[in-house]
């Protein structure tokens, strides 16, 4: 089974008056991820597609600061239903979990903006990426 890994540039920006990187910027960091994942696995621009990120939730490990560096965020498919695809993250430094995450997407009907079925491209390139 696959995983996708990108890493990211820790920026001067992120840190916020406590000296690490603020808690929004991994919802940042993991959103750039999965733009690239869709770019990359999908050979999709996620602008261009009609897919909402439905929910997402952070658990914080340890503080991420400026010296780090970089982190990696590694991409796995937890489950892809009709509609949806939720995936797992772990945001490391140094090869140490910082963050886990998890985040639902929901691919919608560009008229209508209702739920659609994932197209059957995207549905194959997953599974194969994945070995699902």
């Amino acid at each position: 089974m696959n995983t996708y890994t990108t890493d990211i540039d820790v920026r001067f920006r992120d840190i916020d008056a406590m000296g690490h990187v603020n808690n929004a910027v991994y919802a940042t960091y993991i959103e750039q991820a999965r733009t690239e994942y869709f770019r990359d696995v999908l050979d999709a621009d996620l602008s261009a597609l009609a897919t909402v990120l439905a929910s997402l939730s952070i658990d914080f490990r340890r503080p991420v600061e400026l010296t780090d560096g970089t982190v990696s965020v590694e991409i796995d498919i937890a489950e892809m239903g009709t509609s949806s695809v939720t995936m797992t993250h772990e945001i490391r430094t140094d090869g140490e979990v910082v963050a886990e995450a998890e985040a639902t997407l929901v691919s919608l009907d560009p008229d209508s903006g209702k739920p659609a079925p994932i197209p059957d491209e995207h549905r194959s390139d997953i599974e194969s990426y994945h070995g699902l």
